[in-house]
C-alpha cells in the first residue's frame, strides 16, 4: 500500500513539474514573439498575470516536493499552510478563467495547449494532489485571512503598474475602461471568493484529517 501511495505521489509531482514548467516557459516564449512591443515590456507583462505568478508557485511546490524522492526524511516539504494557500490561488485561476475569461478570446495551436494547461489541467492536478497527499492536520481558520495577503498585494501592484504603463492584464481590473469604482468593486468580490474558498478548503482539510485520525 505504501509503495503504491508513494508511486502515485511521485507521478503527480513529476506530472506537475513537467507540465508546469513547460507551460510557463512556452507562454513566456509566445508572449515575446506574438507581441509587437519591446522584449522587456513583454516580460514585464508576462509577470503581471495572476495566472503566471500562481502557476510559478505551483511549479515550485511540485519541484520542492520532488526533492523528497527516495528520502526517509522530508526535508524540503512545503508547509501545509503553503500548500493549502497555493491550492486556493490556483483554484481561483481555474474558476475565474473558465467562468469569465475563456469566452473573451480564442487561442489556437500551441497557445491553446498552453492555455488549457495553465488554466485547467494544472489547477485540477494541484487540487487533486492536495486532497489526496497534502498534510492537513495543522490547518487553522485564521490562515484563511493571511492567505488574502497575496491577492491583495497583487492588486496593488497591478493598479500601480497600470497607472504608469496603461496595461491591465484582466478586463475586470482595467481602470482605463471601467474606472476605479468598478475595479474596486470587482476586486472586493474577488477577495470574498478567495476568503470563501479558503474557509471551504480548511473545512475540507479538517474533515479529511479527522477521518484519517479515526482510521488510524
Amino acid at each position: 500500500m505504501d509503495a503504491k501511495y508513494n508511486n502515485a505521489n511521485n507521478f503527480f509531482v513529476m506530472t506537475g513539474i513537467l507540465t508546469g514548467w513547460f507551460a510557463l516557459i512556452t507562454q513566456l516564449y509566445l508572449i515575446i514573439v506574438n507581441n509587437q512591443i519591446p522584449v522587456t515590456e513583454s516580460v514585464a507583462r508576462y509577470f503581471s498575470y495572476f495566472t503566471i505568478l500562481t502557476n510559478i508557485m505551483v511549479a515550485l511546490c511540485f519541484t520542492l516536493l520532488s526533492l523528497n524522492f527516495n528520502k526517509k526524511e522530508e526535508r524540503f516539504y512545503p508547509k501545509s499552510n503553503i500548500l493549502a494557500a497555493v491550492t486556493v490561488y490556483i483554484s481561483v485561476v481555474g474558476i475565474v478563467y473558465n467562468l469569465i475569461l475563456r469566452f473573451t478570446w480564442q487561442p489556437k495551436g500551441l497557445q491553446l495547449v498552453v492555455d488549457e494547461l495553465l488554466h485547467t489541467f494544472i489547477p485540477i492536478l494541484f487540487v487533486v494532489y492536495w486532497v489526496i497527499f497534502a498534510p492537513k492536520s495543522a490547518l487553522k481558520w485564521s490562515g484563511a485571512f493571511r492567505w488574502l495577503i497575496y491577492p491583495f498585494v497583487y492588486l496593488i501592484f497591478i493598479l500601480v503598474r497600470g497607472a504608469f504603463s496603461g496595461f491591465y492584464p484582466y478586463p475586470f481590473i482595467d481602470v482605463d475602461k471601467i474606472g476605479y469604482n468598478n475595479v474596486l468593486l470587482n476586486s472586493f468580490y474577488l477577495l470574498i471568493v478567495f476568503l470563501v474558498l479558503s474557509l471551504t478548503l480548511i473545512l475540507i482539510g479538517k474533515l479529511i484529517a479527522n477521518r484519517q485520525k479515526r482510521i488510524n
